[in-house]
């Protein structure tokens, strides 16, 4: 809000100064939150379609374009169903609760050095208050340098990594992802808790989860791969002229991380609650608990303050390994494919 504060004359009313400040990072989110889950829905029926060897979405607009935008038009002009006997004003409070906890998540996030709508000294407690609203929990820290060597990532190798996958999978069960997506089940329960609800309802549910997908995924870039920050640090890349790529930084990290969650969705199966609660009671939380004593420990000591010696050697080969394989994987899946075109049509 700071940023926004100082652009407005110091000549106008504080009281305009004051709302304006508000209201322009409030539309810009709520812009950002309506208009993400139509990217991302068609992103991941793409991503079905790659992994199923399917086409996905083709038939509106030019490959398949427009078709979550007809979903959302369709979902808008819906008639919403009430079911008979339901508290009508407890049924539509639901999920606007749960669309404004994902919406005061996003409040805190640093999207660059200056630009965060609230630079909060008490963002622990503020999300831990905003997570009971809805079903995201996760904290608000981290003030890394730049440059891929200071990712907190790769402090401490391997105990930082470690950290960072199960803050990641936590994060999967609290978004109600796959393998974790024992709330909607939509194969065994046809959508789950929100299978009352339709049209523009049902449309708020849909947009609070991949919302909450994008939260998670913006804290873990904060928390572990450097934020707002560029891989080079001081780089161009940073910065083209007085123009700063921050936010186009962390979105593209926090967008990475979601295509993560796509491809898990349609690789694993879903769990069981009791293999839930077994993963998060006596595999995750030990661990856990394991890593805030050892790394709390090496905190203190004063040769391992700033880390391991070797840990700025691993950042960028773990990195080339990661995304190289990640390339080769996708490529051979499309020559496969070709492949089998070949054969189906000799």
């Amino acid at each position: 809000m700071d940023l926004f504060f100082r652009l407005f004359p110091e000549a106008w009313p504080e009281w305009l100064r004051v709302a304006l400040s508000a209201t322009i990072p409030a539309v810009l989110l709520l812009t950002f939150m309506a208009l993400g889950p139509i990217v991302y829905v068609y992103v991941e029926r793409k991503i079905a379609g790659f992994m199923q060897d399917r086409l996905g979405p083709t038939r509106v607009g030019p490959y398949g374009l427009l078709q979550t935008i007809a979903d959302a038009i369709k979902l808008m002009f819906k008639e919403a169903i009430y079911p008979t006997g339901a508290d009508k004003k407890l049924f539509l409070i639901a999920p606007c609760l749960v669309v404004l906890g994902a919406f005061l998540a996003m409040v805190v996030i640093p999207f660059g050095g200056k630009a965060q709508v609230a630079d909060l000294n008490v963002g622990l407690f503020y999300v831990v208050a905003v997570s009971s609203l809805s079903t995201v929990g996760l904290i608000m820290a981290g003030a890394q340098g730049g440059g891929l060597t200071h990712w907190f990532l790769f402090r401490y190798f391997p105990l930082m990594p470690v950290a960072f996958v199960i803050f990641f999978t936590a994060g999967l069960a609290e978004c109600n992802r796959t393998p974790f997506d024992i709330p909607e089940a939509e194969s065994e329960l046809v959508a789950g808790f929100h299978t009352e609800y339709s049209g523009f309802f049902f449309a708020m549910f849909f947009m609070a989860e991949y919302t909450e997908m994008f939260v998670i995924s913006a804290v873990a870039s904060v928390l572990f791969l450097g934020g707002y920050w560029s891989p080079l640090p001081n780089h161009w890349l940073q910065h083209i002229g007085p123009i700063g790529l921050g936010p186009v930084w962390l979105i593209a990290k926090a967008w990475f991380l979601v295509f993560v969650m796509m491809w898990l969705r349609w690789t694993l199966p879903r769990l069981r609650v009791d293999q839930l609660m077994y993963v998060a009671w006596k595999v995750l939380l030990p661990i856990s608990m394991v890593l805030v004593v050892a790394v709390g420990g090496l905190l203190m000591m004063p040769a391992t303050r700033n880390g391991f010696i070797w840990d700025r050697w691993v950042g960028w080969p773990l990195t080339a390994v990661v995304f190289g394989a990640l390339i080769l994987w996708m490529a051979g899946a499309r020559l496969s494919k070709k492949r089998r075109v070949q054969d189906m049509a000799a």
